[in-house]
């Protein structure tokens, strides 16, 4: 056996402790992910600002994240089966050119004749109608991405490249902000759409580098049966129905970020450039907390560490809701994005680990309706909760809804709670 050279040990020690980043097309992986969350962060977020600005209606605010959520969930399960019986790169650039479509119809929106020759409510009326474009768009980008990421990294990497994944993710909902906020301020949203438009092109690049991946589900069986394969595999496995419900919960109770117009100009009362400092926060949490978890792994009782940062989050939620204080409220959003991002290390971990190879799309999919749909569900909740119970009230109740679901979770599924990876690596 051959012996390591001492002198290599500190030119090595990096990808020793990170093995997943020593694969090329992972590498690809993450500067693709990376760009498409910053380019799509940087839209949501001027989106945001342009439709409180042309309306100022709290409501407004909901019905942006209600017309992504209603195409994200109404076509996930077809795209899961469709996602299984395609190549996952193609899915993914099929996805990406859909995004650029509707970069390019929203920036042409923006443009000051077109603007000036609408009326506000068929203006906002065909943003709500690009952004559900964008609902079903993403119904097919994420479990392509999900599947990719299995047929790049090997099984024994899932936990660490799970974590460099997330970084990415959360490195582009950090930067997206602050560059939208930056835009906003300086360029106008004309200006800023037209980036979000530069970064989705150029992103084709790493993409393409990554090579066309086997197909592994060759037979076609019909799409009603391969769907319902997909759930009731998740219906059979607790932790991962019980991982599942808490993030869906947790989401759906706990997101405060949509109401952040509505605290940047009426409760905090800061400018632009603190609008996108604030919407960054959670994500800088995030950043700072995955960059430990990368080289300090979760490897002891990672089950009863996610119930611990959910209750973090949601206590973090709270706290922010009855801030006044621009820095309080930076911090409770940092801390927020802290506990999140432990929570997210796991939960990833844990789709990867009891997923098969050959349902990756469907179970995705699944995936996309309990967790990641409940971001934007979330947004409209707290809109709906804001309109009717004040902003403070909707964001402190739902906080506390959110530690009830904790509690309830924690007592009611063992399975989650007793979780370790260990025992998964080895099935």
């Amino acid at each position: 056996m051959q012996k390591e050279n001492p002198s290599s040990l500190t030119t090595t020690g990096f990808f020793y402790k990170n093995p997943s980043l020593k694969i090329k097309e992972f590498q690809a992986f993450l500067i693709s992910r990376f760009g498409i969350i910053l380019a799509l962060n940087m839209q949501s977020t001027i989106l945001y600002y342009w439709v409180y600005q042309l309306t100022n209606n709290k409501l407004s605010l909901g019905l942006v994240g209600l017309a992504e959520v209603i195409p994200a969930i109404g076509c996930s399960l077809i795209a899961g089966h469709y996602v299984d019986q395609n190549e996952k790169r193609k899915m993914v650039l099929l996805c990406l050119s859909g995004y650029v479509f509707t970069a390019i119809c929203l920036f042409l929106l923006a443009l000051p004749y077109i603007e000036t020759q609408l009326s506000i409510s068929f203006l906002v009326g065909l943003i709500y109608f690009l952004v559900f474009l964008g609902g079903i768009f993403r119904s097919f980008y994420a479990p392509s991405m999900f599947s990719l990421f299995g047929l790049i990294v090997p099984r024994e990497h899932y936990p660490n490249a799970t974590s460099w994944s997330s970084m990415s993710w959360q490195l582009g909902a950090v930067i997206g902000p602050l560059v939208a906020g930056f835009f906003i301020a300086f360029f106008g949203i004309k200006i800023g759409l037209l980036a979000v438009l530069a970064v989705l092109v150029i992103i084709h690049i790493p993409l393409l580098s990554i090579a066309v991946k086997p197909i592994l589900k060759r037979e076609k069986e019909p799409m009603l049966q391969s769907i319902s394969e997909g759930l009731k595999f998740v219906m059979r496995t607790p932790t991962l129905l019980a991982a599942q419900l808490l993030d869906m919960f947790s989401v759906l109770f706990g997101g405060a970020v949509a109401l952040l117009p509505v605290y940047q100009k009426e409760i905090l009362h800061v400018d632009e450039i603190g609008f996108g400092i604030l919407r960054s926060a959670p994500g800088i949490g995030a950043i700072l907390t995955l960059g430990l978890l990368a080289f300090l792994p979760l490897k002891n009782k990672p089950g009863q560490k996610l119930f611990l940062c959910v209750a973090g989050f949601a206590l973090s939620i709270i706290v922010f809701g009855i801030s006044t204080n621009f820095y309080l409220s930076f911090i409770m959003l940092l801390l927020s994005g802290m506990f999140d991002a432990v929570s997210v290390v796991i939960r990833s971990t844990i789709l990867q680990l009891v997923t098969p190879d050959a349902m990756r799309g469907r179970v995705s999919a699944v995936n996309t309706i309990f967790v990641s749909s409940s971001n934007e569900f979330g947004d409209f909740e707290s809109g709906v909760m804001a309109n009717w119970l004040g902003t403070v009230r909707a964001v402190v109740v739902g906080g506390c809804l959110t530690l009830g679901v904790v509690a309830f979770t924690f007592f009611k599924v063992p399975q989650l709670r007793n979780f370790t990876f260990e025992d998964k690596k080895e099935e």
